[in-house]
């Protein structure tokens, strides 16, 4: 035991409904690597997204689990309750992707006769990663503000869709990289600041919240966010109406998919990719400007 009567290992970390919850996305995951690896393989652009999203969790989720196992993480200068949240909750929203792309590009058709193996270890790595989603689902569910509670930032509705949104973001400047032909007019050039400027703002607020370090700004933090979120709804809102327009419209592009388009080097597909997905932010930027109005923020480096 160490000088105020807690042991070194932290036994909740294990026996805890969180910590169950942890072993089972260490062990699916390590599943999921090992089918892979093994025989399921991957390739081209969104088989390396997919393998790059189950290393990338299963690296984090060690080093978590390792640090909550033996107490270390009181030795870090970051606000560990937020981190884990923010963390879980981004990595449930890669998982899901990762679980739709996968089996999108590798699990097409019947299989030949000498390569049915290949493509039952496909079919149980799209399982795995399935059922992978739900216990990062159920820590976010775990470490959720409770009513009444005091609890950072993350944990609310709030800071959950901040890592949402950054995440919708993200999605949209994949599908802006894809031959979207963005550069052609200057309103959709607007629409990209647009998506960049709330992005960066989003990561910036989540960033000083995990640091905990919001109480050493010299501004009212919790105002900061609410007043950023009116205007990112505004300039989504400005977006979810121009991008449309200079995309689908006759005057400025095709209504309807062009033939002969091949599946996935399509423009179209990356404008319709783009208009779906800023109204999906523009959504929750304005459900994340409600709950706002409703949660006190805690400055404390110590939730």
């Amino acid at each position: 035991m160490d000088s105020r009567g807690e042991h070194y290992l932290n036994k909740d970390a294990v026996l805890s409904p969180l910590g169950a919850a942890r072993v089972c996305q260490l062990l699916l995951g390590c599943t999921i690597m090992a089918l892979v690896s093994h025989s399921a393989g991957y390739s081209a652009t969104y088989g390396i997204f997919c393998m790059f999203v189950w290393c990338f969790c299963f690296a984090v989720t060690l080093v978590v689990f390792t640090l909550d196992v033996t107490r270390l993480h009181t030795c870090m200068p970051i606000s560990w309750d937020n981190f884990t949240v923010a963390f879980a909750m981004l990595a449930t929203l890669m998982y899901v992707t990762a679980s739709v792309v996968y089996p999108v590009y590798f699990l097409q058709g019947e299989c030949p006769d000498e390569s049915c193996e290949v493509h039952a270890y496909r079919i149980a790595v799209t399982v795995c990663s399935c059922i992978c989603c739900f216990p990062y689902s159920a820590e976010v569910f775990l470490t959720r503000a409770k009513p009444g509670a005091v609890v950072g930032y993350m944990a609310t509705v709030s800071g959950l869709l901040k890592v949402v949104q950054g995440f919708v973001a993200c999605i949209i400047f994949g599908a802006l990289a894809n031959d979207s032909e963005y550069n052609l007019y200057i309103a959709t050039q607007y629409c990209v600041v647009v998506y960049s400027l709330c992005f960066s703002v989003t990561v910036v607020v989540i960033i000083v919240t995990v640091s905990g370090k919001t109480s050493a700004l010299r501004l009212p933090f919790d105002r900061f966010v609410v007043i950023y979120t009116l205007f990112a709804v505004i300039l989504y809102l400005s977006t979810a109406l121009i991008w449309p327009i200079f995309s689908f419209d006759k005057k400025y592009g095709n209504t309807t998919r062009p033939e002969g388009c091949l599946r996935g080097e399509c423009p179209w597909d990356s404008k319709l990719v783009v208009a779906v997905f800023s109204n999906v932010n523009l959504i929750l930027y304005f459900v994340d400007l409600v709950y706002s109005q409703r949660i006190r923020f805690v400055s404390s480096s110590a939730v």
